[in-house]
């Protein structure tokens, strides 16, 4: 065979025939199999919010848990107290509860609050009664002192310190006396909730809003008679409610209920003193 030349083929030795190469076709059809894809969003998808959808089962979720060796706190133990989820159940009340609670601390010769708040102690009725405390003490003293300066013809200047007083007698008294009676329950083996103590010191303190607003009537006598049915009816409601509770801590049962309500006479002495003598 000589460079640059053709091979021929034996016709002889071949069979059949060769079709024609026919024109392209103009259209070109392409069919995909059914996908098994999942639609997204899911259609079911779960939640509060909508198209909201989860993770496959077999996805990784190492980013979702802590590491244990990170720095991100769990959610157990003391670290719950650091959290608005752990007191979020005290402030879980409608109106309807918190009427219900300062009618029954007006009614002091019960002594069934204790145990209707002891599956539910609130927060958010002791927090606003001593609020209210603070505004009305404040305001009261700042308004009687202004008007006798302007009865006077006297140059009048608003004093803070009567809400910073205020603020300090209040709050501390509800968080304080609460604590110490929790830690002297626990130490006589009868324990109580510290969130159920706060719940009965705070409503126990709404006697004292009604007594302060009528404290601007300038008779003394009244005054301090007023003073003294305030704290003797608040008294009243924080040792009946206890008594039962604190009989279970043996022989000095009586000795812890006659401090309790003491101390509540000497909150009502100490108001009289300094938030009840506003004159004209």
């Amino acid at each position: 065979m000589m460079p640059g030349s053709y091979t021929q083929i034996d016709s002889q030795n071949v069979s059949g025939s060769v079709p024609a190469a026919s024109d392209p076709p103009s259209h070109v059809t392409v069919k995909f199999a059914e996908s098994n894809l999942q639609t997204f969003p899911p259609s079911g998808a779960q939640g509060k919010i909508s198209g909201g959808s989860k993770p496959p089962r077999d996805a990784d979720d190492t980013f979702s848990k802590p590491a244990s060796g990170s720095d991100e706190p769990q959610q157990g133990g003391w670290f719950r107290s650091f959290t608005i989820a752990a007191y979020r159940p005290y402030f879980d009340v409608d109106t309807s509860d918190v009427i219900e609670r300062v009618k029954d601390s007006l009614f002091p010769f019960k002594g069934t609050f204790y145990e209707k708040t002891s599956n539910n102690p609130d927060l958010y009725g002791p927090f606003w009664i001593c609020t209210t405390l603070i505004f009305v003490a404040a305001s009261l003293g700042t308004f009687v002192t202004y008007m006798s300066h302007k009865l006077q013809n006297k140059e009048w200047n608003y004093d803070i310190n009567m809400v910073t007083w205020s603020a300090a007698l209040f709050y501390g008294y509800v968080a304080i006396v609460p604590l110490v009676l929790y830690v002297v329950l626990k130490y006589f083996s009868a324990p109580s909730s510290f969130a159920q103590l706060l719940c009965l010191y705070g409503y126990s303190l709404f006697i004292f809003i009604p007594a302060m607003c009528l404290s601007v009537i300038p008779q003394e006598i009244f005054r301090w008679v007023l003073a003294g049915v305030a704290g003797f009816m608040s008294a009243t409601f924080v040792g009946l409610n206890l008594r039962t509770h604190i009989k279970s801590a043996g022989e000095h049962w009586f000795l812890i209920v006659a401090a309790i309500f003491l101390l509540q006479l000497s909150l009502s002495l100490v108001l009289k003193i300094y938030l009840f003598t506003v004159t004209l």
